[in-house]
């Protein structure tokens, strides 16, 4: 036999076996049994009803001029606030004169067409270089260094 007919062969029998199906014992655990994790039971959180809570308030009254920090707050314990986001930047006339053209063009186009206006040649060219001129003009204003207040160091150098 020469090694083309063995390849040959095998390509026979991978093609004869390709709509089998696959064995179901290897499919149910892919994994050791080593590797299992052992079933916990799920834990519950009962809240105590609110006739509890004030009596429990009430007893640690005592307590609680013994450390003036401790509020009792355990409903907020590990749950995050973010603050506030930072106001958007202002934005200059130019600026907003780009995103007016950037989106008003493509707009009036769009309101013309669904209101089957006659649009005159004039209005089409004004539409479409808005557009374009928006589009240019943010591109040109955005820049492409670094901001002026980033201090000499720029990071991590890998």
């Amino acid at each position: 036999m020469t090694p083309q007919s063995d390849e040959d062969e095998v390509w026979r029998q991978i093609v004869a076996s390709f709509n089998d199906t696959a064995e179901r014992d290897s499919a149910d655990q892919p994994w050791p049994d080593s590797e299992n994790l052992p079933v916990e039971p799920t834990r519950r959180v009962v809240k105590p009803p609110e006739e509890d809570l004030a009596a429990a308030a009430d007893d640690d009254d005592s307590d609680a001029d013994d450390d003036p920090g401790d509020e009792g707050d355990d409903e907020d314990e590990g749950h995050f606030v973010p603050p506030a986001p930072p106001p958007l930047p202002k934005l200059d006339l130019p600026t907003k004169l780009a995103w007016v053209a950037l989106f008003g063009g493509p707009a009036y186009l769009l309101v013309a067409a669904m209101a089957s206006w006659q649009m005159e040649g004039w209005a089409l060219f004004t539409a479409v270089a808005a557009f374009i001129g928006g589009f240019v003009a943010l591109v040109v204003r955005m820049g492409d260094g670094p901001p002026n207040d980033s201090g000499w160091d720029d990071g991590a150098v890998l």
